[in-house]
């Protein structure tokens, strides 16, 4: 944007058509997108835009940019991290196997009582 931005100004000063520092300033501030609002914010409010020279704007914006990626990146890493089960793992099968045996009957007994119900009040 800033190299856009230099091109125009110079082909304008080729026109006799110059801005001072100060209005380049607001026009890069003006022309920033909308979820940029809160920086512009603080550095209208932080610095005097009359004698804010354009290359520290520039830097200031650039560090922002790369704070933002760098936090977006973070955000998908820790995406990436939730997504990883992990499975816990025992040394003996045989009380596992006898815990499901015991789930599947008690389920079993509960399933032949539900069917039993529904014969008794006439459902098939």
């Amino acid at each position: 944007m800033f190299s856009r931005f230099t091109n125009i100004i110079n082909a304008l000063q080729v026109l006799d058509k110059t801005y001072s520092n100060s209005e380049m300033v607001r026009k890069i501030l003006r022309c920033l997108p909308r979820y940029w609002i809160p920086k512009v914010t603080a550095i209208e409010k932080a610095k005097n835009l009359n004698v804010l020279p354009l290359e520290d704007l520039l830097g200031s914006l650039m560090t922002h940019e790369f704070s933002i990626q760098k936090k977006d990146d973070d955000e998908e890493k820790e995406k990436k991290k939730k997504n990883i089960v992990a499975l816990k793992s025992s040394l003996t099968e045989d009380s596992e196997d006898d815990d499901d045996d015991e789930e599947l009957a008690l389920i079993t007994r509960k399933f032949k009582k539900f069917l039993a119900s529904k014969k008794m009040f006439g459902g098939k």
